[in-house]
């Protein structure tokens, strides 16, 4: 799973500007669940929908 906060990547067409950028990366590949409104969305690394 990739969260990134702050100014977005010009590449992509952003016009986003801040005095920060955060790239967060959690590797979910192993054990790891993302719920989307108690839905599951995906696990193990693997979409579910």
């Amino acid at each position: 799973m990739h969260i990134a906060l702050g100014t977005g990547c010009p590449e992509t067409g952003s016009q986003k500007h801040s005095a920060i950028h955060w790239d967060m990366i959690c590797d979910l590949r192993q054990g790891g669940e993302v719920r989307v409104d108690g839905v599951l969305f995906a696990r193990d690394g693997e979409f579910q929908i």
